[in-house]
This record gives structure tokens, C-alpha cells and sequence, in this order.
């Protein structure tokens, strides 16, 4: 970022040259003492128009500053809304785990009870579990196309932006770890249900 631009200093409040009096007895030294006064005037309308000038150019390096200002703050906001679909596409990984965690869960004690002899069935309880990891995977597949499309439709916004000059491209725009976590969790996903239909279908 540029150095602030310094602000012109205040000018002097130099006093008005005062009215001359000439002598009207004497029309040329009356005449040169008003031609006196008059450059005076000159000179200090002069100044005064000198320190306008430096305000504006001073008013200008400052709306240059503010521009350039907003532009990072711009350029902040898209990162903090990446973030943000970040963190929901987090929500959907919590809420996706829970369901194939419990579902798990169930299906497996079930398992364990009818392998131990304490009970002769529990096709539904089984089933159940099934359909609450079946559940938590459609739920994180979703999460996952949903932030697929935003991160697509903000990368694109975030492009235009760049080709107008409306944000600095400098920072690269990463990957997503919170989306890597929620493919890996979608195999896991996947690998659990595939184990418990091959335990149904061959092992009963």
C-alpha cells in the first residue's frame, strides 16, 4: 500500500492589505498606491488559490486511498465467505457422522448380540442402523454438491471481480481442507455400507 498522503498545512491568516488614503491633490502618487493595493489583493487571492489546490490534489491521494482500501476490503469479504461455506459444509459433516456413527452403532451391537445367542433376530434394528448410515451419507453427499456449486459460483464472481479492477488477485485461492475431510468421510461412509450388506447378503 502506498504511503498516506501528508495534508497540506493550514495556510497563514496574513492580514488584508489595508485601503490606502491618497492624497487627491496628487492623482499619480494616488494611482500608484492604489496599483499597490490592487497587487497586494493579487497576491494573496494567489495564495489562497495555491493552498486550494493542494487541498484537492491532498482530497484526491485520499479517494485514492479509500478506493484502494476498499478493494481489500473486498477481496477480505470473499475469503471470509469461503470460510463461512467452510464452516456449513462442517455442519453437514458433524450431522452426517452422527447418523452413520449411530447407524453403525446399532447394526453392530445387534450383531454381536445375535453372534452371542442373546437374541434369535434383529433383521429391523439391523435395518434401521442401515437406513440412519444410508441417511448419513446422502446428507454429506448433498453437503458436498451444495459446496461444490457455491465455491464454483464464487470463484467465478471472485474472477470477474479481478477482470474489473474491483479486488487485488494477489492471494491464491485455496483448497478446501473441510471438503477433503468430507470426501474421505464419504468413502468411509460408503466402505461401512458396503460391509454391512456383504455381512447381510453372504453371512446372514
Amino acid at each position: 500500500m502506498a504511503e498516506a498522503p501528508v495534508r497540506p498545512e493550514r495556510i497563514q491568516n496574513a492580514p488584508l492589505p489595508s485601503v490606502p488614503t491618497p492624497d487627491e491633490s496628487n492623482a499619480d502618487k494616488a494611482s500608484v498606491e492604489f496599483s499597490h493595493y490592487r497587487t497586494g489583493l493579487s497576491h494573496h487571492r494567489t495564495e489562497l488559490s495555491e493552498h486550494r489546490t493542494d487541498l484537492s490534489e491532498y482530497r484526491t491521494d485520499r479517494s485514492d486511498e479509500r478506493t484502494e482500501m476498499a478493494m481489500r476490503r473486498t477481496g477480505m469479504a470473499i475469503h471470509r465467505t469461503r470460510m463461512a461455506a467452510d464452516r456449513t459444509l462442517m455442519a453437514f459433516i458433524r450431522t452426517s457422522l452422527s447418523l452413520i456413527g449411530f447407524g453403525f452403532t446399532v447394526h453392530e451391537v445387534f450383531k454381536k448380540a445375535i453372534d452371542a445367542g442373546a437374541i434369535h433376530s434383529a433383521e429391523s434394528a439391523r435395518n434401521f442402523g442401515l437406513t440412519l448410515i444410508v441417511l448419513g451419507i446422502l446428507l454429506l453427499v448433498g453437503g458436498i454438491l451444495r459446496h461444490l456449486q457455491f465455491a464454483r459460483e464464487l470463484r467465478a464472481r471472485r474472477h470477474e471481480l479481478i477482470e474489473d479492477h474491483l479486488i487485488y488477485g494477489q492471494s491464491d485461492y485455496p483448497i478446501s481442507a473441510t471438503l477433503i475431510t468430507a470426501i474421505a468421510l464419504l468413502l468411509v461412509g460408503l466402505a461401512a455400507v458396503a460391509s454391512i450388506i456383504f455381512n447381510i447378503s453372504f453371512l446372514g
